[in-house]
């Protein structure tokens, strides 16, 4: 059938755009830039690369950005109190505590200290809670950029039913509770959720967000369904690659010179062949996590000293 790619990268970049336009006025009326501190103990290879790709997003909107790198052995006490003086600083606006944190500190003890108002993640309690309540707050990255992407794209919510599969607090729960703001009827599936197939394909919209590389196959997928993959995995056999990409040759070139490709959670075959919309991976959902940092961080400079045009 005819369907839309929903270009998370083109989106991703718009927003930017607009972000940048919004600071260098800030600048130019005199004001200092937003600031935002990234935090990134230990030398996992995939947080360097994140914690990277956000600091070059920061230099190129124009937010001034400061990476601190407590080393693998920093205890909780030390990240406690590290967290505590961003807090104090004035010229940081927001914080990220970039995880996984090593295994022997306290991951819940190190976040809750983070102050609300810098918590541009939307991990924080008050923050999680204020996002139940519809009232203002942070929201996580992933899910908000997920809803501006449907928006940009005119995908009707109200009165959807949606469905959800996967219920982590980053992804699946904040999710769920913004498409019911937004009059969605939705359900949020997981691992023991009886005849998955079943209630996935009576969804108009389908947001896989469980971490199983291509388990959402053709009988999960309502003809006519949107479908947003939050899924990032890697295939690294070429006869894996000819049967979830059906013999696509640029994927399977992919495979072939660089040894591995990105996946999703959806079978891309079954996304092409059975739903009206649906974001690719890569290029679909992964730019617009970035880019909705970069708007809580310009929005946390906002709500802390008065927007540009004050």
């Amino acid at each position: 059938m005819e369907n839309r790619i929903l270009d998370g990268k083109r989106v991703g970049q718009e927003i930017r755009s607009e972000l940048k336009e919004k600071v260098d006025a800030w600048k130019k009326a005199g004001r200092r830039p937003p600031g935002l501190a990234a935090v990134l103990v230990g030398d996992d290879p995939a947080s360097q690369i994140y914690v990277s790709s956000k600091v070059r997003a920061c230099d190129e909107i124009g937010i001034f950005s400061e990476k601190i790198t407590p080393g693998a052995d920093a205890t909780t006490k030390q990240l406690v109190d590290l967290v505590r003086s961003l807090n104090d600083r004035e010229d940081i606006d927001g914080i990220l505590v970039q995880l996984p944190l090593p295994s022997h500190v306290e991951e819940a003890e190190v976040l809750d200290e983070v102050d609300p108002r810098k918590d541009v993640d939307g991990f924080h309690p008050k923050n999680v809670g204020n996002l139940v309540l519809g009232r203002p707050c942070f929201e996580p990255c992933t899910p908000a950029g997920i809803m501006e992407l449907l928006r940009r794209y005119e995908i009707p919510l109200s009165g959807a039913r949606a469905v959800v599969v996967g219920r982590s607090r980053i992804v699946g729960k904040p999710m769920a509770a913004l498409l019911t703001h937004r009059n969605a009827t939705v359900t949020v599936c997981h691992s023991r959720t009886k005849d998955l197939p079943g209630v996935c394909s009576e969804a108009d919209l389908l947001v896989a967000a469980i971490g199983r590389k291509a388990m959402i196959s053709d009988e999960y997928i309502k003809e006519g369904a949107v479908v947003v993959d939050v899924g990032m995995n890697r295939v690294t056999e070429v006869e894996e690659a000819e049967r979830v990409f059906g013999g696509d040759e640029r994927r399977m070139r992919i495979v072939r010179e660089k040894g591995s490709t990105l996946i999703g959670d959806v079978l891309p075959t079954a996304m092409w062949e059975r739903a009206s919309a649906y974001t690719p991976v890569p290029g679909g959902v992964g730019p617009l996590t970035i880019a909705m940092l970069m708007s809580n961080t310009v929005r946390a400079s906002e709500w802390r000293t008065g927007s540009p045009g004050d």
